[in-house]
């Protein structure tokens, strides 16, 4: 039997026994010890074609109609065992490949756990991180269907009571199956405290991660680079290692963390670099191959209402994949923090900077200060070039925050950006996108349990040679209404008032349409359920979440979601 539903008999048996246990009042039973949670997430998408949006053509809208995307998740604690599993569904998803379908069911994860003294066991889909998650960060991120768990085996060891080593081997998960480079990787993580009258303190640690790849994936490769020109060809490692030291000393009020990682000789695809094919053509885009490298630092300091970070990284062919022929957010085996301002507001929040793993350099500030205890304020500056010195990313990020008794609040703010389009969105020779964007946020308590909030938006795309990018200028309005603790209800509207790109339906006649992206969303919360409801009409762009970002295409229809956690 396949060990993963042996879990899942298991899960099955216990909950038996734990019934049986209750009814029969019997005492003393091993399951009726332990204790059991988890929780539920389903998201269903109804599509109703738009081909005014771009929301067509693709299998959802043209025949399926009907998406479904649902994860069970039940965890068992017994006896210091931590035993998981999770049942995973997609149906006619789209979240997996935005522009395809995908439908798979099975258990999509299954661990356990056990400390034996200083020594702990895990085995299974595990979910870790080394450092910051340069070298290797193993997660979930269901919002943009990341699950990039180690299939595999660790161990950890208390060395000392401030020290932990860290050791583990396997796979990377890819859906219901795995990538089959084998990983290995060992860690080691200390404290070390000043005496009792230091504000002192250091956390070190080391990390190295190797990758080796498996002969098809290899195969695969070399088939590739024998379609480039000679001068292009290169020959290519099965074996790449990444290494890390990081270390945060804490003195008061001050916090300095510093990481800097190395990568040896590896494969990844560079797409903005020119190759001449066997037939003579010029394209963009190849493999290339050399060593890597990450910088990272970040400073901040905080005292009396006042708060400070400063951070910098640079980041040099630090691509770091399961498989090199893996693009996007697939196969990662890292992640390297990015160098703006994760925005929450939905205008503020189009144009994400994505790290480039070929070649970013960037620097952030952020100074947050509150005046009283009603009146507070915040200043995010963030800048990213490429290697050499090409503008990337640039932001300039207000927000002023006023809280009136306990009666109403306010949050307001102005955004200024200058995007690379032609780098974030792959669309050569596009114009650079600079903006200008006004916000609003207004919460007005009507008594103890009700509340009504409006949200108002604008943003301002510049000209270039007499026309807007991309699509152009923005007007975002959002009215919700709250009946605490169970019903919120949302209207919104983002309105295109001067597009800058031609509608999918007159590109052929050269007019430009003013279109409305309304939505409606409806919540139901009774205790740990969450319910709701949402008729949506969604524009093409990034999304972006923990930091995480990829493109979506437009979307059009009816969403329904049901969390809950037991």
């Amino acid at each position: 039997m396949n060990f993963k539903y042996f879990i899942l008999l298991f899960f099955l048996t216990g909950l038996g026994q734990m019934v049986t246990a209750q009814d029969e009042n019997e005492e003393g039973g091993f399951f009726s010890k332990g204790r059991l949670s988890g929780d539920l997430t389903i998201n269903g998408n109804f599509f109703m074609r738009d081909s005014a949006i771009g929301a067509a053509n693709i299998p959802q809208y043209d025949r399926q109609l009907f998406g479904a995307d649902a994860w069970l998740n039940l965890n068992y604690n017994i006896y210091g065992f931590d035993i998981g599993v999770r049942f995973d569904m997609f149906n006619n998803s789209n979240l997996l490949n935005p522009t395809g379908t995908f439908s798979g069911r099975g258990i999509g994860r299954w661990y356990i756990n056990k400390k034996i003294h200083k020594l702990g066991i895990s085995g299974g889909y595990l979910y870790d991180v080394i450092g910051s998650g340069i070298i290797f960060r193993a997660y979930e991120e269901r919002a943009l269907a990341i699950d990039q768990a180690l299939y595999g085996i660790r161990l950890t060891y208390d060395l000392l009571p401030n020290w932990k080593v860290k050791a583990f081997t396997g796979v990377q998960k890819r859906q219901f199956t795995n990538y089959e480079s084998v990983l290995r990787g060992i860690s080691i993580d200390g404290f070390i405290a000043g005496d009792s009258t230091s504000t002192l303190s250091l956390a070190p640690g080391f990390g190295i991660v190797a990758r080796g790849l498996d002969d098809a994936t290899m195969n695969s490769l070399v088939a590739t680079l024998n379609t480039y020109s000679k001068e292009d060809v290169y020959e290519p490692k099965y074996n790449a290692y990444a290494m890390t030291f990081y270390n945060t000393l804490t003195a008061g009020a001050f916090n300095w963390y510093v990481e800097g990682a190395f990568k040896t000789k590896d494969s990844m695809f560079d797409p903005f670099k020119e190759r001449i094919t066997t037939l003579g053509d010029t394209v963009v885009g190849r493999y290339i191959q050399g060593t890597g490298s990450v910088i990272y630092s970040s400073l901040s300091f905080s005292k009396s209402g006042f708060a400070l970070t400063l951070e910098g990284k640079r980041t040099e062919n630090f691509d770091f994949r399961a498989s090199p022929l893996e693009a996007g957010i697939r196969g990662l085996l890292h992640y390297i923090p990015p160098m703006a301002k994760v925005n929450t507001y939905r205008l503020p929040a189009r144009y994400a900077a994505v790290t480039q793993f070929i070649g970013e350099l960037g620097f952030q500030a952020d100074l947050r200060y509150r005046f009283s205890k009603s009146f507070s304020a915040n200043v995010n500056v963030s800048n990213i070039t490429n290697l050499d010195n090409v503008q990337l990313y640039r932001e300039v990020f207000t927000e002023f925050y006023y809280k009136f008794k306990r009666k109403w609040t306010l949050t307001a703010g102005v955004q200024l950006q200058e995007y690379n389009q032609e780098v974030y969105f792959g669309k050569p020779d596009a114009p650079k996108i600079k903006t200008f964007t006004p916000y609003l946020d207004y919460l007005y308590k009507l008594n103890r349990k009700t509340s009504l909030r409006f949200e108002a938006q604008y943003m301002n795309v510049a000209k270039d040679d007499g026309i807007r990018a991309d699509y152009g200028n923005w007007l975002f309005g959002l009215l919700e209404f709250s009946v605490a603790p169970h019903w919120t209800i949302t209207l919104s509207d983002m309105y295109n008032i001067s597009p800058g790109k031609i509608s999918p339906v007159d590109a052929g006649t050269g007019k430009k349409e003013k279109i409305h992206y309304p939505r409606v969303d409806v919540f139901f919360t009774h205790h740990a359920n969450r319910f709701s409801l949402s008729y949506v009409k969604q524009v093409e762009g990034i999304v972006c979440s923990g930091g995480i970002c990829r493109l979506e295409p437009a979307f059009s229809g009816v969403k329904v979601g049901i969390n809950s956690t037991f």
